[in-house]
């Protein structure tokens, strides 16, 4: 699917489904910042912070492209569209949609160890300008093994299985909607600077050539593993990606 322009936003995405887009990627003489919260705040009260912070930064508040939540245990399927459905409520009450389709990349896992009671948002991305001759920054929202377009439990690749094989077979999966993101993206992963995984099986058997062989040179930052679970029961292994200069704390 082509990018989209978020004029008013100043950055790109693909299209995704109803809760986020696939991804999204800074338009010409704009960056895309990352923000990681230090001490989540509920997600509510979070969306708000991000607000804030954007319209502080002295950007529009459709600048805001990206949001990575943390909840308190996987949603059933029914739960996370009920989810959803309240979370863009908030993002297009805001007019960040574009022709009523969400263009905002997201992530949301479930920690496995000391989770939050409720749900909360762990950090946000947001356009801003930078020096016009700054190569495209961008942030690959999160996916687990569920193909493009699909929220059904039948769709999960090797669902309910867990063996080293299965975890092999979805972890090949995630690198593949990876690598399918970044392009339609325009970007590669010579210009990733974090590879986060989320999974709670272990990854010594699946990191070496699934993963670091693949993405080349980025293998030279490493991967951040989140000992978390992905945000619906039954998938077992998620990934996100960006590919950013300006890393921001809160």
């Amino acid at each position: 699917m082509p990018l989209v322009e978020h004029g008013a936003g100043n950055y790109r995405f693909l299209p995704g489904i109803a809760p986020y887009s696939c991804g999204v990627v800074s338009s010409p003489g704009y960056e895309i910042a990352h923000v990681t919260l230090h001490t989540p705040v509920p997600w509510r009260d979070g969306l708000e912070l991000a607000r804030r912070s954007v319209e502080a930064a002295g950007q529009p508040v459709p600048a805001l492209c990206g949001i990575e939540l943390r909840s308190p245990r996987p949603f059933t399927f029914d739960g996370f569209a009920a989810f959803n459905a309240e979370y863009a409520a908030i993002l297009e009450d805001w007019g960040l949609f574009v022709d009523g389709v969400n263009p905002v990349a997201r992530t949301n896992v479930a920690p496995a160890v000391r989770p939050p009671a409720s749900p909360v948002l762990y950090g946000f991305s947001y356009a801003r300008p930078c020096a016009a001759d700054q190569p495209a920054t961008f942030v690959v929202a999160g996916a687990g093994e569920l193909p493009e377009g699909k929220l059904a439990h039948a769709d999960i690749v090797r669902g309910g299985d867990t063996s080293p094989s299965a975890i092999a077979a979805k972890a090949e999966f995630v690198m593949g909607l990876m690598e399918a993101r970044l392009r339609g993206l325009g970007a590669g992963w010579d210009r990733v600077t974090a590879v986060d995984v989320y999974t709670i099986h272990p990854l010594h058997e699946v990191l070496p050539e699934q993963v670091l062989e693949r993405i080349g040179a980025a293998s030279m930052h490493g991967v951040r593993w989140f000992f978390t679970r992905p945000p619906i029961e039954g998938i077992e292994y998620e990934m996100d990606l960006r590919g950013v200069t300006s890393e921001l704390r809160l």
